[in-house]
């Protein structure tokens, strides 16, 4: 379920109101840098895993506000730069809790 909704969310060409995959990126990024100095982990990523961390974040981020019955689709930019940063701390806190390291 995620998958298809992560085909559509990045496959969907840019519009003022979407975010294409261009933007999940550079949201991505960002969130995943935000996400990693709130949970403490920013000295242990780079880059690429901070983007990578943002872009999953953002999904599962989505995935829970769906299944709360939140309407997420037509959010924006900032809606989804929110959702990321809230999906990439739940990620790390997990992957914390998973490995045993702070």
């Amino acid at each position: 379920m995620i998958t298809q909704y992560a085909d559509t969310l990045l496959a969907e060409p840019f519009t003022p109101d979407k975010v294409g995959w261009i933007g999940w990126i550079i949201i991505g990024g960002l969130a995943g840098w935000i996400a990693s100095k709130f949970m403490g982990t920013d000295k242990q990523m780079g880059f690429i895993l901070n983007v990578v961390v943002g872009i999953i974040g953002g999904l599962l981020g989505g995935f829970i506000l769906t299944k709360l019955g939140i309407d997420v689709k037509g959010g924006g930019y900032w809606f989804t730069f929110f959702t990321a940063i809230a999906g990439a701390c739940i990620l790390l806190f997990i992957v914390k809790l998973v490995t045993g390291r702070k």
